[in-house]
């Protein structure tokens, strides 16, 4: 079984993808040209110097681009997607537009409103059979 070779290159491409970078605004984080950018993500191997500062750039560790795997983040991803963008088809709003405590204090005014009606209710039923 022949062991599979770490592209970092490609794994800098993948990783820029999925956190929405773009090209030109990675190479102007680094200084550098966005066709640099381009010929660094053809390369197999990075020197190290380079890939931490890619790393910092895109605010990951070094060993992530190092040891990335599609399989792993597509894990990751299907277990943790929290999505900030109302733009986002299907996305679950972990964050409500309203505030929790204004929706119970909304819900015991009602309770409560609807005990009053009662109230008057079973007052005018004994004051009838009086």
């Amino acid at each position: 079984m022949t062991e599979k070779t770490i592209h970092e290159g490609r794994n800098v491409k993948r990783i820029r993808e999925i956190l929405g970078i773009k090209q030109d605004a990675l190479a102007m984080e680094l200084g550098i040209s966005q066709q640099a950018i381009s010929a660094l993500e053809q390369k197999e191997a990075l020197d190290k110097e380079m890939l931490e500062k890619v790393a910092k750039a895109m605010k990951i560790t070094p060993e992530s681009i190092k040891t990335f795997s599609e399989e792993s983040v597509v894990n990751i991803i299907s277990n943790t997607f929290n999505s900030h963008d109302t733009s986002t088809m299907n996305a679950v709003n972990y964050y409500p537009t309203f505030n929790a405590l204004d929706r119970i204090i909304e819900l015991y005014e009602r309770l409560l409103q609807t005990e009053r009606e009662k109230v008057v209710l079973l007052e005018k039923i004994l004051s009838e059979k009086k």
